[in-house]
């Protein structure tokens, strides 16, 4: 085969993946807000994070699993990561999530709810609000661990 059919070849499948491509972009963009899709092709504060005060790890009935990783100061979310091995919306969840977090208290960061985490992304389909579900149990069991384990009432009564 010669080089130049080698290359007409190739030309060929590249123009194809990049078809396939624009199809599946606009086949999201009916499903999902703009922020969800550049959240989830996009994502933010993705990794571990070994020197992280605190972090929570959670899986969620769908089979995805989530982990926060919060660097503080005091009480302060002064850095904040995820990693995930879920889908695009949960991608997104985790990406915007860490995002919302950054400067807030601990107890100010426990009062966000999925829902608040959906309007964040201009919303989700119904199917995949539970991906802010496990974004926010995630977040909120990094909390916990950082509360630790409740603690028997010592001295006298």
């Amino acid at each position: 085969m010669a080089d130049h059919e080698q290359e007409d070849g190739y030309d060929d499948f590249d123009a194809f993946v990049a078809q396939l491509q624009s199809e599946i972009d606009e086949q999201a963009r009916t499903i999902y807000s703009e922020k969800v899709i550049q959240e989830a092709n996009n994502p933010r504060h993705v990794g571990s994070m070994p020197d992280a005060t605190v972090r929570g790890l959670v899986h969620g009935w769908c089979g995805d699993t989530m982990e926060f990783f919060l660097r503080l100061e005091g009480d302060r979310i002064v850095e904040a990561a995820f990693m995930t091995d879920g889908c695009g919306p949960t991608l997104a969840c985790g990406s915007m999530l860490t995002s919302m977090v950054h400067g807030l208290s601990m107890a100010e960061a426990g009062e966000i709810m999925p829902d608040d985490l959906i309007a964040a992304l201009d919303g989700l389909p119904e199917e995949s609000e539970h991906c802010a579900t496990l974004a926010v149990s995630t977040l909120q069991n990094a909390i916990f661990n950082w509360h630790g384990p409740p603690r028997e009432a010592t001295g006298s009564a």
